[in-house]
């Protein structure tokens, strides 16, 4: 099936982009919880499930959410794990809104946030509003003391040498105008967990407009975190790479 172009008939339609790994618990809880927001707020939505072959059933789980949401939810995998940030890139080849959400699938990003965002992006015509967990009543929950400070200090280390003016540079939940996402894939190569960062930095640089809500951010529920430490050495040349081009 060819890859589908916005097509909204001119009425606004919300897609999401959840990348998965290994999510066959967590999938049809943050569905049932993504289609009660959008249906009590009376928003058009849809979910492009883009999963990379994970072992655990993940994809077998979304064939039965197809069903049952239908027609919400489309499933776009992929051969393998190849990583998130070509998941999201995969994803809005398929999704049909001219408004991205991206978030996790894991809890850590709560839909309740959702009405929030896009309120923020009506009021102030932003062209992108990310949850932020470092301002106003944001906060990270069931994090231990030392993943709180890699977060925290990998955001101070990004803003003290990038200053892009967003105040959670990693964060991974966000509302983009789908025509920016667009154009920030089409000139930014990170692709890995610096693939946030990059998006946000970019846009300021091409005087895109970022508008924040605070979020609280809760650790996963079930599953394992694959941030390792691989990933924090990758974020760390990542900043330094977009130090230099910027």
């Amino acid at each position: 099936m060819a890859p589908a172009k916005s097509s909204t008939g001119g009425k606004d339609v919300y897609s999401v982009i959840l990348p998965t790994f290994n999510e066959r618990q967590n999938l049809p809880i943050i569905t049932w919880l993504l289609n009660r927001t959008f249906t009590e707020q009376n928003l058009d939505w849809e979910l492009v499930i883009v999963d990379d072959g994970s072992p655990d059933g993940t994809q077998e789980v979304a064939a039965q959410l197809i069903k049952a949401y239908s027609p919400h939810i489309q499933l776009r995998p992929r051969t393998g794990k190849l990583g998130l940030g070509t998941a999201y890139v995969h994803g809005l080849k398929y999704a049909k809104g001219n408004y991205i959400v991206i978030m996790d699938a894991d809890f850590s990003h709560h839909p309740k946030f959702i009405p929030q965002m896009i309120e923020k992006m009506k009021q102030g015509d932003y062209d992108i509003v990310t949850g932020t967990r470092y301002a106003g009543d944001g906060g990270v929950y069931g994090w231990d003391l030392k993943r709180k400070l890699t977060s925290k200090g990998a955001n101070i280390f990004a803003d003290t040498v990038l200053r892009p003016g967003v105040s959670d540079l990693t964060g991974s939940f966000r509302l983009y105008k789908r025509a920016v996402l667009e154009k920030l894939f089409e000139s930014t190569d990170a692709r890995g967990f610096t693939m946030q960062m990059a998006l946000a930095v970019t846009a300021k640089a091409k005087g895109y407009s970022i508008g924040e809500v605070p979020i609280s951010f809760v650790d996963r529920v079930y599953g394992d975190s694959k941030l390792g430490g691989e990933e924090i050495v990758e974020y760390a040349k990542g900043v330094l790479q977009l130090w230099w081009s910027i």
